[in-house]
Order: C-alpha cells, then structure tokens, then sequence
C-alpha cells in the first residue's frame, strides 16, 4: 500500500534504470550489481525513490566524493544523468535521512560481494614490474582506518591500545589485502575490527591464493601454520622473516642461497607435523648506512635454474608497492587523516568496500590508459587518475586519452625527465631496491 503523500511516477522508467555513471557503471555493470543485491536478498519488493542498484553505485559514490555532504555525492551521481539527457531530465536529491535508511537497507554484503565478484589482477604479460619467472607478483599486508566516534562503532571495532595508558581518538578498523605489485590492484581484502590480528583476517586470504602467483609478504606474517595454508594452493611465497629464525640446514645451492626445512615452534601438534622445505636467501642492502641492514626470505622456488638468489630479492623490493597502494586509498581517495563517516558497523563496513570498490575502479582506468599508451602503470598519476573518474561520473564520459598526455601530475615526459607524481612510489622501495648483495 503507498505511503501518505506518495505520487505516481510519471512514467516507468526508475531512476535505478538510467544511473549512467561513466567509470563506475563500466567497471561494475548494471547487471552485476543487481545479481549481487538478488543473491544477498536485498532486492526490493516495491518501487523506491531509492532502490538498492542506485545505493550501491551511491556507496562507491562516497568514496570517490569522501569530502562530500550525502546531498552533494547523490547530486554529482544524478548530474552525470542530466548531463547524457542534454539536461532535459533533473532528479531531486532525497533528504540525508532518507539516504541514511537506505543505506541501512542495502547493507555492507551487497557491496563486499560487488567487489568480490569484480576484482581481479589486471597486469598483462608486458605489464613492467608484475612477474618474475612466469608467476604474478602480488603482495599481502594490512592497514588500519578511522571510523567515527560513537558507541557502536567503538563496541563492535575497538580501539588500538596507547603506549601512554590513554584511549585512542578514534575507533579502528582492520583491512588486509593482496594487490597486484605492478598494477596496484587490490584484487581481494577482508576486513574485522582492529582487535582482530592480520594474521587471523590473512587467513581468509591466502586460502584464495592461486597457482601462478608469486606472494611476497613482510616478516611480521611468517608463521609457520600460514606459510603451510598459503603454499597448499600451489602458489608460490617469498616471504621476509626475522633473521633469528633458524630452519634446519640442508644444502648450500650455487647461487649462495640454500636448502632448509621449517617446523612449526609451537601448537599441540608441532612433534608429529611433517616439516617443509623451503630455499632461504640472506642479504644485505647497501644503501650508505653504517650497519646495513640484514634480510632473509624463505621461498617455495626451491631451484635456482627457475630464479635466481639476487633476482629473488630484487623482486622483494616490490612488496613496497602495496604500500603505495594504501597512501592511494588513505591520502588521496580517503583524505589525508579523514575519518570515515559512517556511525554503524554495518554501514563502516560498507563504507570500507565502498572505498575498495572505487579504487578498483581508478586503478582499472590506470591499467587501460597505460595499455593504451605503451607506459609503465606506475607512471601514471593516480591523483589525476581520481580527477578524472570524479568528471567521468558526473559526465557519464571516459576519457582514456586524456591521462596519456604528458603534464607535470601525469606520466613521465618523452624526455624522460623525473615525474613529481610518482616520486613517492619511487621513494617506497627505499631501503629494499636498493642493489643487493647475495
């Protein structure tokens, strides 16, 4: 039954029909944001001026406006509709609290499965810094983000302990992620409260690892339960871990590094679980210091026929470029030390894969521009990148050329001189790229 004061619309044609939003329809398309919402059973069951296809696209909408009032993101979402009408058609923004209950009707599944369902590593064979020996580089780790301050979210998420005895600000939340190292795709992510360790939220991850994938991770996750889940996919590991831990001496290999079997260090089963073989590769950077600093990573390629010692640690270096993938997300999407708007749980978790959703969507313009011009994805500005897909959107246009164009914020000049816009991610593989020495 309508409600009181409800009108007809005058014609059929639902807003959730017309959303042609530029970049973020291309990238998650009508069809697939409506078979997740179906499959999470968050379809409607009668006519919304704000149906659940509108308030996913919304969720992305958020993210790529984060500085945006609720009226302001749905009017840039609706403007992109005007604009391919030739501004014949207008939509008038609902109220902040009609927003608010729906985004509390779709909730945050829709938009995690969205991601799920889309996501996926996008370097190409020629793509620079995305393989070695035949495998994918992808890298693994785990940042925390600001929610806002109240009761439910300081319930459900928690706050991170002080060294000072005092309570955090601000409630966090945990998010882990794997991300292509050469495209910074972040292809797969889980997110908990910060109470929750990455290495518990990393386990959800590295059971979806493939075959063909080369994982690089920082000593902070080795142990020896998640190497053993991890390798059990057929992917392969390169993994840093603290130079005190001792593996069992094998054999030593012609390339300096050498054979070695790990066994768990603790658990009730360790005396009876079958140890693994692993290659260890120890090195030292040489970047000036005084006492230069030690590394040893144990890998699943144990020959070095397949890669070599000093290419093994060479392609370490890239694990920096998840890092960079977070400064993309926290800085410059997000805002420098923003916090998230959102007051419940639920809605801070759809604002998370929201936040997900969408730079997917701008690494995907990245990817295709630099296919298209025949550069490295690294040299394309990602804060350009983010301009462009906030004009796609209220233009219902994509504009791939326009990012090929070689400016002081886009890629690196023909004449090869240095690009401001990507001098951080140069800066990231500091101390690590540096020139190895076996």
């Amino acid at each position: 039954m309508p409600r009181s004061g409800w009108v007809k619309p005058s014609s059929d044609v639902r807003l959730s029909d017309l959303v042609s939003v530029g970049l973020l329809t291309r990238v998650f398309p009508a069809d697939v944001v409506d078979a997740v919402i179906e499959e999470a059973g968050r379809t409607e069951r009668r006519h919304r001026s704000l149906p659940a296809r509108v308030m996913a696209y919304f969720s992305i909408g958020m993210a790529l406006y984060s500085d945006g009032s609720y009226e302001d993101v749905f009017a840039q979402l609706t403007d992109g509709l005007s604009w391919a009408s030739g501004w014949s058609e207008s939509f008038t923004p609902p109220s902040k609290s009609a927003i608010f209950q729906a985004r509390s009707r779709l909730g945050f599944e829709p938009v995690r499965d969205l991601f799920a369902r889309v996501a996926r590593p996008l370097a190409g064979p020629g793509t620079p810094g995305s393989w070695l020996a035949g495998r994918r580089l992808v890298a693994i780790d785990g940042t925390c983000l600001d929610v806002a301050d109240t009761a439910a979210n300081a319930e459900f998420f928690g706050r991170p302990a002080s060294s000072r005895g005092e309570r955090a600000a601000f409630p966090q939340a945990r998010l882990v992620a794997l991300a292509e190292c050469g495209t910074h795709v972040v292809f797969d992510a889980a997110t908990g409260p910060c109470s929750v360790s990455e290495i518990e939220l990393s386990r959800q991850l590295v059971g979806r690892l493939e075959p063909g994938q080369l994982v690089l991770a920082d000593r902070g996750f080795y142990g020896f339960r998640l190497w053993q889940q991890a390798a059990a996919t057929g992917a392969d590991l390169l993994w840093r871990v603290k130079t005190n831990l001792r593996p069992r001496y094998l054999e030593t290999l012609a390339d300096g590094s050498w054979l070695a079997r790990i066994v768990p260090t603790s658990g009730t089963n360790r005396a009876t679980t079958e140890p693994l073989t692993v290659r260890v590769i120890d090195y030292t950077v040489d970047d000036g210091r005084d006492n230069a600093e030690e590394y040893r990573l144990l890998t699943t390629i144990l020959d070095p026929a397949e890669a070599g010692a000093e290419d093994l640690a060479a392609a370490y270096a890239q694990r920096w470029e998840i890092e960079t993938t977070f400064d993309e997300l926290k800085t410059h999407q997000r805002g420098p030390r923003a916090v998230l708007r959102s007051k419940a749980p639920d809605l801070v978790q759809q604002e998370i894969w929201g936040h997900l959703c969408c730079h997917y969507a701008i690494r995907t313009l990245m990817a295709d521009t630099a296919a298209l011009s025949g550069h490295d994805p690294d040299r394309v500005s990602f804060v350009k990148a983010l301009r462009i897909a906030r004009r796609s959107v209220a233009q219902s246009a994509f504009p791939l050329r326009a990012l090929t164009q070689p400016t002081r914020s886009g890629i690196t000049p023909s004449d090869g001189s240095p690009n401001t816009s990507t001098q951080h991610a140069e800066n990231a593989h500091t101390p690590e790229s540096s020139n190895a020495k076996s």
